[in-house]
């Protein structure tokens, strides 16, 4: 298998580094690239295009902004297989999840443009005021300038880009961290952008040490901070980031209450895959599943017989939906607590086993509340675990989901209206999807979290608003 060498891109151009890391192919460990590590220079060598380059780009109409991002999006669209083949070479993302990844990245930037031509301020009235009768106001939204963007790598390419293309839209510059197990896909965004028109420095990409990186967060030239990680390392940057505006995106351990009256088949269906799905390595994916004790033994063979059906092991295999761990090491702590979870009397339904570093779908049954102690249940595993215990009301449910440090997102099965809009109301968490499983999104709404989860909101044109400030120009007219 090829090796492929990443430079960084800083000013509209690679630039390499003789300090280099190895990126290894999760599924096998086979040594697939190289990564330039950047220093204290070239992150302000980053800093100073970024700068620079926004004095350009605070300056672009609106047609420009949108036209940039529509060839963005038309070259993604184009280059999909060079993206797919990055991502699951460097992540173990199943290869049609990764293809799915790519395809809702051109949409995120095709979306971005159609933002970019409407938003904006608007008309505000002020004659409300008696004393100034004949007073005006008009609002317009204004860039506040670089943009600190830094992403994981269970989503390399949708989550850089949900930060980059808000950032090209209402005119910021970029300076991206793409996660260090693979930059190739903010690379290659990068490339495209600038062969679209964006001005050079308006878009760069580093990859570097925390020690390093962590500039991005102090630096009094970058004005936001919009990262997507862990919650321990995303509130250590908060704290340091005195005087920039802050988004995190933190990941959570997603609760799913099936109701009574639910469709059990459909339910454990996408029970099954919104656990597992890229071997659960996703921040919001199913971890807790509360479940009306009516209805528990069916749903649970149900379940079982779901996720024993998924296919596991070889990313690149089309039907593959459950890869790799990301590392060995995190294959060895997810058996840490499943393990941890057996000693401490809970039941496992299935799973339990490993093959390198591909650790199989895992369901424990939780028939105790003293259990809700185990890391399994109030920790976010970030590995193909679930949970699963019975309720004996709705109201429990929603209870159980709220009992976690996290609030990012929740699913609902029930065909009960007054339980659908008590979910809405009483769970707290970003989104409750009623029908499906909390793993739902589409990239228009406003997404983000609750608690531990994090504070702001993505999706392109909540993200938009962030990385404005609005100004008002009023005009205090005069009867002549």
């Amino acid at each position: 298998m090829a090796s492929t060498h990443y430079r960084l891109f800083i000013d509209g151009e690679h630039v390499d580094s003789p300090d280099r890391y190895e990126i290894r192919y999760p599924y096998n460990g086979e040594v697939v690239g190289t990564v330039a590590r950047a220093s204290e220079r070239e992150v302000d060598a980053a800093l100073a295009a970024a700068t620079r380059a926004f004095e350009r780009t605070k300056r672009l109409t609106r047609a420009q902004r949108a036209e940039i991002l529509s060839a963005m999006s038309r070259a993604v669209a184009e280059r999909r297989a060079d993206f797919e083949r990055a991502i699951t070479l460097c992540t173990g993302k199943p290869i049609s999840y990764a293809r799915a990844e790519v395809g809702r990245t051109a949409g995120v930037l095709a979306l971005a443009a159609e933002e970019s031509k409407r938003f904006g301020g608007g008309y505000e009235p002020l004659d409300l005021d008696p004393l100034h009768p004949r007073a005006v106001g008009i609002v317009e939204r204004f860039p506040i300038g670089p943009i600190a963007a830094i992403a994981p790598f269970n989503f390399p390419l949708n989550l850089v880009t949900h930060k980059v293309a808000p950032a090209i839209a209402s005119g910021n510059t970029v300076i991206a961290k793409p996660p260090p197990q693979c930059p190739g896909p903010a690379l290659m965004l990068a490339e495209i952008a600038r062969d679209a028109g964006l001005p050079p420095g308006a878009f760069n990409v580093i990859s570097a040490d925390p020690p390093v990186a962590e500039r991005l967060a102090t630096d009094e030239r970058i004005r936001m901070l919009s990262f997507t990680g862990s919650a321990r390392v995303g509130w250590s940057l908060k704290a340091k980031a005195v005087r920039q505006r802050v988004a995190l995106e933190l990941g959570g351990n997603g609760g799913l209450i099936v109701d009574e009256d639910a469709n059990l088949e459909f339910a454990a269906a996408r029970a099954a895959r919104g656990a597992f799905v890229h071997a659960g390595q996703v921040c919001i994916s199913v971890q807790r599943i509360f479940v009306h004790r009516k209805v528990y033994g069916r749903f649970t063979q149900l379940l079982v017989d779901a996720t024993e059906e998924l296919q596991v092991g070889d990313p690149m295999d089309e039907n593959t939906l459950v890869g790799p761990m990301i590392t060995p090491e995190a294959a060895d702590r997810v058996m840490e607590w499943i393990s941890e979870a057996k000693a401490a009397g809970a039941g496992i339904l299935t799973g339990n086993r490993r093959d390198g570093s591909v650790v199989y779908p895992t369901i424990i049954e939780l028939g105790n509340p003293v259990l809700h102690r185990l890391r399994v249940w109030c920790e976010e595993v970030f590995g193909p675990v679930a949970t699963l215990e019975p309720i004996d009301s709705f109201a429990e449910g929603v209870a159980a989901t709220n009992d976690s440090p996290y609030g990012l997102q929740a699913g609902v099965f029930t065909r009960n209206l007054d339980h659908a809009f008590e979910a809405f109301r009483e769970i707290d968490a970003g989104a409750v999807i009623v029908g499906d499983t909390g793993v739902f999104r589409v990239d228009t709404y406003p997404f983000g979290g609750m608690k531990g989860s994090g504070l702001g909101r993505e999706g392109v044109r909540w993200a938009m608003e962030a990385m404005t400030d609005p100004k008002i120009l009023v005009l205090n007219l005069r009867e002549r």
